[in-house]
């Protein structure tokens, strides 16, 4: 079926909704107002009510102009949408400047929106493509991370791993497995639609259960192994390409983090907790939707040792803070004690769900991260949060001023994050990937669809948690 058989199909020909795109064209860069609707790659009419909505509430213009333009920036400027050879939906996702498919960030930039699926039939298919999407990339190469639309290669492809040409970057990351496993989860609960969960579902589960099990690195290294050639640390890995050693306690390693910058010690603390409710998430759609047993109890049994292997490394006791939790950690009582803005992070657990809020030792953690002991918390005339050797040294990410807020119940920690992020803008109505602490005009990256389309999310939440009169008293 061609995608305008699908319109028509769904009663949607002629208006706004699944857009037929040539993925060969490159979108234009957005500049500080929306895009027009004619250049719009998808229009949501159950977002744009959502949008109409929330300006209605909001009395600061400004942020009432930014939420417009943020929210539906995912939709606007990176999804392309097909049906495939056979019949299925098929949602390519850019992740903004970058026009390659992160399974991460794709599965967070729709985030978002899927609340507004169950009654919004071309939503619903777009996000359904998504999913359909980052199951065959799993499928394809599961310890890859971002993905080309096709064989096209990549400035990559000389790097030391296996390199298909299908794969824009192969970093490995426990996070870009999680992330699709999430949005399938959501996207199931939202809309009892069950169309995503058929074989290559299940043989993407089967690889990501092989890729964790594998890199729990019991019996060897394992059969991953990276290196670059570069002038940048954190974008290659020592040891022949293996990375630093660890002991095997149950914890799953990851050779990169949710910043794509190699770990120093591999088993990263907020990625193993994602990977728990991630499994379990699985492990609920395969027992009620697939009624395969023997597949959930392999995603229990691994979230449960993984599970218990934190228990016994995870926590550290600072000096200051009292017990919190390690960023990464090795098996041999080797730490690293610090936070990336990139999530999942420390900061974010709560966000994820992949720890309460209430936890004490999160708790302890979360004052840990948002201070000077942490080496990337950094504060200036122009804000203050966390940033993360990605960019580098006085950048700040917008994306830990959201989770500082998605994480509070404090008033006053809101609104100072929210002020902070309106005023860091540099003028463009868009949140960047970074800015420097004492000027927001020195940013990275001016079209990241993922932090603009979060930024959206955080200011709906505020409204649904009854926080209105916070946000209109900025």
């Amino acid at each position: 079926m061609s995608a305008m058989a699908l319109s028509a199909a769904l009663g949607l020909a002629g208006q706004p909704g699944l857009v037929q795109r040539d993925f060969g064209q490159v979108e234009a860069t957005p500049v500080d107002h929306r895009v027009t609707l004619a250049q719009r790659l998808f229009t949501s009419q159950s977002v744009e009510r959502e949008i109409a909505r929330v300006q209605r509430l909001l009395t600061n213009q400004k942020l009432a102009a930014m939420f417009a333009k943020c929210f539906p920036n995912t939709l606007d400027t990176t999804v392309h949408f097909a049906i495939d050879g056979d019949g299925q939906p098929d949602t390519f996702v850019y992740t903004g400047d970058i026009h390659a498919m992160w399974l991460r960030d794709s599965g967070a930039q729709v985030w978002p929106y899927v609340r507004y699926a169950a009654t919004d039939q071309a939503l619903r298919q777009l996000i359904a493509g998504v999913i359909n999407r980052q199951m065959r990339c799993i499928v394809l190469d599961p310890y890859a991370n971002a993905f080309n639309l096709g064989p096209t290669g990549s400035e990559w492809s000389k790097d030391l791993t296996t390199m298909l040409p299908e794969l824009h970057e192969r970093k490995y990351e426990i996070d870009s497995l999680c992330y699709p496993l999430r949005l399938a989860y959501e996207y199931w609960r939202a809309t009892s639609d069950a169309s995503v969960f058929g074989d290559t579902w299940l043989a993407a589960i089967e690889r990501i259960l092989d890729v964790f099990t594998a890199q729990q690195q019991k019996h060897d290294r394992g059969p991953y192994r990276f290196q670059r050639t570069t002038a940048v640390g954190t974008d290659t890995r020592s040891n022949s390409g293996y990375g630093n050693p660890v002991r095997p306690v149950g914890l799953i390693a990851s050779a990169f983090r949710p910043s794509d910058d190699a770990t120093i010690f591999q088993f990263l603390i907020p990625s193993n907790f994602m990977a728990v409710t991630s499994l379990r998430k699985a492990a609920t759609i395969l027992t009620q939707v697939n009624l395969n047993q023997p597949l959930a109890q392999r995603c229990t049994a691994l979230a449960d040792e993984v599970e218990h292997a934190l228990r016994e490394h995870a926590v550290v006791h600072h000096p200051k803070y009292g017990d919190i939790y390690a960023y990464e950690v090795d098996g041999y009582g080797g730490q690293n004690l610090m936070d990336d803005a990139n999530v999942p992070s420390l900061l974010a657990m709560p966000y994820l769900g992949d720890v309460p809020a209430s936890d004490p030792v999160y708790q302890n953690t979360r004052r840990f991260v948002l201070s000077d002991d942490n080496p990337y918390f950094f504060h200036g005339s122009a804000g203050e949060g966390i940033g993360g050797p990605h960019v580098g040294k006085d950048m700040i990410w917008p994306m830990s001023i959201m989770m500082r807020a998605f994480t509070s119940n404090d008033d006053a920690e809101i609104a100072q994050c929210l002020r902070t992020l309106l005023a860091t803008d540099a003028g463009t109505g868009y949140m960047h990937e970074s800015f420097h602490k004492d000027d927001p005009a020195n940013y990275t990256r001016r079209w990241f669809a993922w932090q603009n389309t979060l930024f959206g999310e955080l200011i709906i939440k505020l409204i649904d948690d009854g926080r209105l009169n916070l946000l209109n008293s900025i």
